[in-house]
């Protein structure tokens, strides 16, 4: 079970850095501190502070301590498209319906028990015992690139330039809707939904917790189906939050083909082609980054599952569904 624990910070606390304070407090590391605040189980005074805030002293501090954390992730002999590995990093073409590490409900069967067959030990620890290697990741049943870390130093080099927003990401969208614009950006935050917990939302409301996001996109093609308008549409990220690109183009009024948890029933398609959508129809298609130890800039491309290639052939054509590549 869960344990909440509380202080009233002395006078001494003042100035200090709140993770710092934290793990002085509770006999966490200052890494496990961190993670429980970025994880809004940190309080003062009630409300959520950042590791960052510095106490004056005299306010309560409140912590969640959650679950024990589960058991290693187990390696498991889970085929994978390996794009391209070297000693310091590892990237993946992963399939739809893959999730990326363990979690409740999914244990087994994840890329990163797959990962830990494929590289054995060699994978990044920064992750922790469930994410060994993980630097970003995308949803379950999105397809496409995904760079793992193989040590220590390729982890923290991959994180700071995802901060830095030097890593780009670029997917491949099937939208509902025909877009007004041929290009835009859509800059909202998102946070967890005010009702439900497990959906994402575009937050608007500054004293609810929220992280900025931006994703830019441009129109690849339009088209007309089954008495639909459909748009493919190109995503570039600038920064990765959960769902990003699935929450902001629902945001705009052009949910995405197939996802009911953002576009309800009206994403759903209605005749003989639906057996080709398996969830929402996004794709991560490039990945561009600097290797971690030359910093050669290193550019991946991944086509479209054929289930979802063949989906875009039905919708705009086969001229666009061959050109995927180029409209990335």
């Amino acid at each position: 079970m869960s344990e909440r624990k509380e202080v009233t910070l002395s006078a001494n606390a003042a100035g200090e850095r709140l993770d710092k304070l934290l793990a002085d407090l509770s006999g966490l590391t200052r890494s496990a501190a961190v993670r429980l605040i970025e994880e809004g189980l940190v309080t003062l005074n009630g409300k959520p502070a950042g590791k960052n805030t510095r106490p004056a002293g005299g306010e309560t501090l409140a912590w969640i301590l959650p679950d024990a954390a589960p058991d290693a992730a187990q390696a498991e002999e889970i085929p994978l498209d390996v794009v391209y590995e070297d000693e310091d990093v590892i990237v993946v073409n992963k399939p739809v319906g893959m999730v990326v590490h363990p979690a409740a409900g999914n244990r087994e069967g994840t890329l990163v028990n797959a990962l830990l067959w494929h590289c054995g030990a060699s994978l990044s620890g920064i992750g922790g015992v469930i994410r060994p290697g993980i630097v970003h990741r995308i949803d379950k049943d999105t397809s496409g690139l995904l760079v793992a870390a193989k040590n220590d130093a390729a982890h923290l080099s991959l994180a700071a330039q995802i901060k830095k927003h030097k890593v780009s990401r670029v997917y491949l969208a099937v939208a509902l809707g025909n877009f007004r614009e041929e290009e835009g950006t859509v800059d909202a935050p998102i946070g967890r939904h005010p009702v439900d917990r497990k959906r994402m939302a575009v937050i608007q409301n500054a004293s609810v917790k929220s992280r900025a996001a931006v994703t830019h996109w441009r129109v690849m093609a339009r088209a007309e189906c089954e008495g639909k308008r459909f748009t493919l549409v190109r995503c570039a990220l600038e920064t990765g939050r959960t769902h990003q690109i699935r929450v902001h183009l629902s945001s705009i009024g052009h949910p995405l083909l197939g996802d009911a948890v953002y576009g309800g029933a009206g994403t759903a398609f209605e005749a003989k082609h639906r057996a080709l959508i398996a969830g929402q129809c996004l794709h991560a298609g490039k990945l561009t980054f600097a290797h971690p130890r030359t910093g050669e800039e290193m550019e991946f491309f991944a086509p479209p599952p054929a289930e979802l290639q063949k989906l875009i052939a039905v919708i705009f054509g086969d001229e666009t569904a061959e050109a995927v590549e180029y409209l990335l």
